[in-house]
């Protein structure tokens, strides 16, 4: 089924309310600037599953592949697949190298809150990679060249085969805000009120939120060979359809993602309300 972004699709939704009632994600095509973006849609447990079959085909192909992780509840479901598998002897990550999209100023890696402390307790600690071969970025080492030393080891490292996004309220894709330049590389950010409030239920309270973070650059994402993002819940319905159904505009960080040659979505029905 092929359609175009012009609106809600009556078609569309009979589409995935068969594809629930068979316990299955569908697939949907949509045309981008680029050419042909699928769209998966399912329940939270379907789009996990389907999301860690990319894992597994990559890693069979390339084991020593270069991962990009996110951090936040989204991304938990899978990495439970992605444990899961691992544990099952259907994937090994012994080869394979990540690097994190993001990290809070001011927190060390041992602080509960910080992404590396995050990804050890939800991943790395779960599965078979050795720990040397991970990177998150340096929240206590925020300068100019930490950041391009970052980028320099993703590059040596051979560049990124898959990254995985999730989306901001806002229409950010790592804590990229509205109103960063496209041609940006890793760099400091200083973070919205929104997505300081959007993750203060990670915190005692919203001031405790750090007012910066380190994030991989929109350029840098667009380096992956393949991207995947996934999106779930209506508060993320209208940020989906600002990225893949309007213009391309820095306003929407998301919406670049409409000229990458790879980009598939993992949407719950919420979130694909409003394409």
């Amino acid at each position: 089924m092929r359609w175009t972004p012009a609106g809600p699709s009556v078609q569309l939704t009979k589409t995935w309310m068969n594809c629930i009632l068979y316990r299955k994600c569908c697939i949907i095509c949509t045309e981008v600037n680029r050419g042909i973006m699928k769209i998966h849609i399912g329940t939270d447990g379907q789009i996990a599953a389907e999301a860690a079959e990319r894992y597994k085909k990559l890693l069979s192909e390339k084991p020593n592949a270069v991962l990009g992780f996110a951090t936040g509840s989204t991304p938990l479901l899978l990495y439970a697949e992605l444990i899961r598998l691992n544990k099952a002897g259907k994937l090994s990550f012994k080869k394979a190298v990540t690097f994190n999209l993001d990290e809070y100023v001011g927190l060390n890696e041992t602080n509960e809150q910080s992404y590396r402390c995050f990804m050890n307790r939800n991943l790395f600690e779960q599965i078979d990679i050795p720990m040397r071969q991970t990177h998150v970025p340096q929240g206590r080492e925020c300068t100019d060249e930490q950041g391009a030393a970052y980028d320099n080891a993703i590059e040596t490292a051979g560049g990124i085969d898959l990254q995985l996004l999730g989306i901001g309220n806002n229409g950010h894709i790592g804590f990229n805000e509205p109103g960063t330049p496209f041609g940006t590389m890793t760099h400091t950010v200083v973070l919205t009120p929104s997505t300081r409030l959007a993750n203060a239920r990670f915190f005692r309270s919203v001031d405790d939120v750090p007012a910066e973070a380190v994030s991989m650059g929109i350029k840098t994402v667009m380096h992956a060979r393949s991207i995947i993002l996934i999106a779930e819940g209506e508060a993320k319905a209208q940020a989906i359809r600002d990225a893949f159904c309007g213009p391309v505009t820095e306003a929407v960080p998301a919406s670049v993602l409409q000229l990458h040659p790879d980009v598939e979505l993992y949407l719950d029905p919420e979130a694909a309300k409003l394409l």
